[in-house]
């Protein structure tokens, strides 16, 4: 449309009114030529090319288990508490077929000895650039997979260091990432033996979280004792948003993946409303 309205205001200037109808055709000409470029480009679709999404999901995907799998070897040689956790892991993202072949392709070649977790790590930073949620998810993996056999080994947080360093995370905000893990495993723990103990009982939202203390909490938000109501549900809202299912797929986060975050999500709300109800 705008080329038939420039087209025809130049025309007008330099031709009059002959001037002006040359001008419009002239400009419905380019605005035809423009559109057909314009569709052919995906239109505004363009701007979200799936093709890169895809790209992303693939990179998260092979990149997560690879790196899950040199933790793994972390002592010198896999622990099987690590292989089960890991085929667990790929149980509950529903992975079967060549997904799971790709997925244990990637955790084998974590564990070779020729393979370099710095290059890896940088590769991942440079395509996920600006995308802190899905950087943060990363290193919260890779932290479960550290502590499927139920505590953090030295040479295990050395790597885990290094691999936060490597997707550009402070130490300080590793350590802040560390802290809410462990009172989400404490929790997750807590919630199973609970559950096994009212396995015929009907449970409610409330008396699920019953095994829940304030601190734990408020880790789980990370937060510290004393933080008021403001602050816990300021924290609780950026964590939701960080940890929002859609919104990270839409960023890169593979399919399969969904159900992670949306645990993630469900101990968030646990907490949140554990404090609500005690406060």
């Amino acid at each position: 449309m705008w080329g038939k309205i420039l087209g025809a205001c130049f025309g007008f200037m330099f031709g009059k009114v002959f001037g002006a109808l040359l001008g419009l055709f002239v400009g419905h000409m380019f605005d035809k030529s423009l559109k057909q470029n314009f569709d052919n480009a995906g239109g505004f679709k363009g701007f979200f090319n799936n093709d890169n999404i895809s790209q992303r999901q693939a990179l998260f995907f092979s990149s997560c288990f690879a790196v899950m799998g040199h933790i793994a070897k972390s002592n010198g040689r896999v622990n099987e508490m690590h292989i089960r956790a890991a085929t667990a892991f790929m149980d509950e993202m529903g992975l079967t077929g060549d997904d799971k072949k790709e997925a244990q392709h990637a955790f084998r070649a974590g564990k070779e000895a020729d393979f370099c977790m710095t290059s890896t790590l940088r590769e991942f930073r440079e395509h996920f650039a600006g995308r802190f949620d899905l950087i943060q998810l990363f290193l919260e993996i890779q932290i479960q997979m550290a502590f499927s056999d139920g505590h953090l080994a030295s040479v295990e947080k050395t790597l885990l260091e290094q691999v936060a360093k490597g997707l550009g995370l402070s130490q300080t905000h590793f350590k802040f990432i560390l802290k809410r893990y462990q009172a989400e495993f404490a929790f997750r723990q807590q919630q199973q033996r609970f559950n096994q103990q009212h396995s015929r009982q009907q449970r409610t939202s409330s008396s699920s979280n019953s095994s829940m203390s304030r601190a734990q909490a408020l880790n789980i938000l990370g937060l510290d004792e004393g933080a008021d109501a403001r602050e816990i549900k300021k924290a609780y809202r950026k964590l939701m948003s960080q940890h929002h299912p859609d919104k990270l797929v839409s960023q890169g986060l593979p399919a399969h993946m969904m159900k992670l975050a949306q645990k993630k999500s469900q101990d968030i709300q646990a907490a949140y409303e554990y404090l609500k109800k005690a406060a």
